[in-house]
């Protein structure tokens, strides 16, 4: 299996799934998850996250709307969730397949390329 590098995922676009694929095994998304900086493979691997501390809410709700377009143009929606105002998670699984396509990946690599304003190291 070659997996793709990150340029090469930035380069993609998600293909519609319906279902009716298997989804990656825990190898083949471990693989895959290597590729991306930052991405965590949950224990199950079912699903990928990355978790950023933003600087303010603000920024962060921006970050969520800078999301928002790219995800909508892969027709492939991540699971955000904003915590302690600045706290900032993201979820990608194929919810079709009951865990991950190339897809997840795809828009993982696509979403590191956004702007973002992170809190800075005290």
């Amino acid at each position: 299996m070659t997996v793709p590098s990150m340029g090469e995922l930035t380069a993609k676009k998600c293909k519609p799934c319906e279902g009716g694929i298997r989804p990656f095994s825990t190898e083949q998304a471990a693989e895959y998850v290597r590729q991306l900086r930052g991405w965590s493979l949950s224990t199950d691997g079912k699903s990928i996250s990355r978790e950023y501390v933003m600087r303010d809410f603000i920024a962060a709700c921006g970050f969520i709307s800078r999301i928002a377009p790219v995800a909508e143009a892969e027709d492939h929606h991540p699971d955000l969730h904003l915590t302690g105002y600045r706290k900032l998670r993201i979820e990608l699984a194929t919810h079709a397949i009951g865990g991950l396509s190339e897809n997840d990946f795809i828009l993982a690599a696509k979403i590191d390329q956004i702007p973002k304003t992170l809190k800075q190291a005290s």
